[in-house]
């Protein structure tokens, strides 16, 4: 098969040509027909921490061709040709972890969802990797009631309550997930919403419609932001913030909009060194935990280990389990570009828009239609 494999020496990717892999006792194998791409796939081809051979690549979309020995009698309703989506951890750590951008791979069963009739694959794809780390961010992380069930207690009453939040990179696809779960979660709870965003004005129109349901939104270039946040809120601050970028001065500016008991969440890790604020700077220590949590791991980086977490796998087996089952006009997911080509445009074309590291570094200066700069998009290639 085609798999685009890493050259950590050259700091980029190439589509080789290896072996199908097998499927393990209780894993699926599933036939990819459509993957999205994610930062973190262009950040560690180009600052790689793995080693060379390793398969890349996050989000993916397919079909399921054959089960492990195992997996019927853990799961009677999988069955060969069913459509699913989920994501892998590529090259994305120093130890060994399989990637998605191949036309196969193997997956556990419990780590992928079912892509309803309605939804095509290009769109499931973009949906898994984003959608768990909003989740994952708001519901056990910051202790919001999640719209589904799980084994946990959310530590913020909720029932009938007014609940101010704050999403900065609202138009990001981490940004547009936890607006749509948040919009589900009061309605699930009966809680009284009121969503603040900052993205750029060019995506105002449409965060503020279904189904994301803005109530406010600022200009993130506005250095006056944070002062129209929390007038917004009457001076008062918001009861949680979620940094989607996470990056330079970012988590201290999103931290000053929030009201004394507030509480937020990021999306890049302090130790990652993405942003940094001096001890005691910020009203509250930010959260963070890595969406790899989910796949229930050992996650080796350069300079920290994220262990291993049972409760996180679990979490991401029950929204995906909701995944499955939820209408796809309840959970959009992100406006897609198709790009052209397949796993040979995705280095030269999909990894330049994205960029090495920063949002500053992002590509988007061509000519070509599809090379435009990257904003409430999830760029999307057909294999």
């Amino acid at each position: 098969m085609d798999a685009l494999i890493l050259d950590a020496t050259s700091k980029t990717a190439n589509v080789q040509r290896i072996p199908i892999p097998e499927p393990g006792p209780n894993e699926l194998l599933v036939h990819v027909e459509a993957i999205a791409l994610n930062p973190v796939d262009a950040l560690y081809t180009f600052n790689p921490l793995g080693k060379t051979g390793r398969v890349v690549g996050t989000d993916f979309a397919g079909t399921v061709k054959a089960l492990g020995s195992d997996v019927s009698s853990l799961n009677p309703t999988f069955k060969a040709g069913q459509r699913v989506a989920g994501f892998l951890q590529g090259a994305c750590s120093a130890n060994d972890r399989p990637g998605a951008f191949a036309n196969y791979l193997v997956v556990p069963h419990d780590l992928v969802w079912r892509v309803q009739d309605g939804l095509s694959l290009a769109d499931a794809a973009s949906v898994s990797l984003t959608a768990l780390t909003a989740a994952q961010g708001l519901f056990p992380r910051l202790g919001l009631p999640a719209p589904f069930p799980y084994d946990a207690k959310p530590s913020t009453e909720s029932t009938g309550k007014t609940l101010t939040a704050f999403i900065y990179g609202a138009s990001t696809s981490v940004g547009l997930n936890a607006a749509q779960l948040l919009q589900l979660a009061a309605k699930a709870y009966g809680m009284s919403l009121r969503l603040i965003g900052a993205a750029s004005p060019s995506r105002h129109a449409m965060l503020s419609a279904a189904p994301y349901g803005f109530t406010s939104l600022v200009d993130y270039r506005d250095e006056t932001w944070p002062a129209q946040v929390r007038a917004l809120t009457d001076g008062a601050g918001v009861d949680i913030g979620y940094d989607c970028i996470s990056e330079g001065p970012s988590v201290a500016t999103v931290a000053s909009t929030l009201s004394s008991v507030g509480k937020m969440a990021v999306v890049r890790s302090r130790a990652g060194k993405a942003w940094a604020a001096e001890p005691g700077t910020l009203p509250t220590e930010p959260v963070y935990g890595a969406v790899w949590e989910g796949l229930g791991e050992r996650v080796e980086y350069q300079g920290f280990v994220v262990q291993p977490s049972a409760p996180a796998r679990a979490f991401a087996v029950e929204f995906y389990r909701w995944l499955s089952q939820v209408a796809e006009s309840e959970l959009l997911p992100n406006p897609v570009r198709k790009m052209p080509g397949g796993l040979e445009r995705i280095v030269p074309d999909g990894f330049k828009l994205l960029g090495p590291g920063s949002m500053g570094q992002r590509g988007g200066e061509e000519t070509e239609e599809w090379m435009r700069p990257v904003s409430g998009e999830k760029l999307v290639y057909e294999i």
